[in-house]
């Protein structure tokens, strides 16, 4: 699943769940940007997912939202929001297993040009770009995307705003 596996500067996973802060940004016209990823050594095994990683040393989720976001986009003018979404999940990438705890910030920005300067060497292996989602163009899409249910969260997200607390989503098992 997401390529963000191995983050620059921290020490490889070893296992055990991972704390992962992520991302839902927003343009001035509502639109989600996801970045497209697959395995590896296997293109044609591909999916979409919000930007994010772990988090690195003591840093705060909060933290690690604005670094990864900066590192995989270059998208650093964003109003961070509140945790919209938190969801476990656990799927095979890059040759292992991953088990993550994955937070989801609601974030709106301006700046919708994207360079992903930041990469790690397995995202550079594993992250083929970036693309602006219009909530109805999400909905039709017959791509796998990450969380499962992204397209009714933010339908959801647009039409009521944010949650009071964060909801629970479902835990993914690929």
């Amino acid at each position: 699943m997401p390529a963000e596996a191995t983050d620059a500067g921290a020490e490889p996973y070893e296992g055990g769940l991972r704390k992962v802060a992520r991302v839902v940004l927003l343009d001035p016209e509502d639109r989600i940007l996801l970045l497209h990823g697959h395995e590896p050594d296997d293109p044609a095994d591909d999916w979409w997912f919000t930007p994010g990683g772990g988090l690195e040393g003591d840093e705060t989720r909060e933290q690690a939202a604005l670094r990864e976001l900066a590192e995989e986009t270059g998208i650093t003018e964003v109003e961070l929001g509140p945790v919209l979404w938190r969801r476990k999940c656990s799927f095979p990438f890059a040759g292992r297993r991953w088990d993550q705890d994955e937070w989801y910030y609601l974030a709106r920005t301006t700046q919708t040009a994207t360079r992903a300067a930041g990469l790690t060497e397995l995202e550079r292996r594993s992250v083929a770009g970036a693309r602006w989602w219009t909530c109805q163009e999400l909905t039709r899409t017959h791509e796998t995307v990450y969380p499962t249910r992204l397209a009714e969260l933010l339908r959801r997200l647009l039409d009521e705003g944010p949650p009071a607390r964060p909801e629970i989503l479902d835990t993914e098992i690929v």
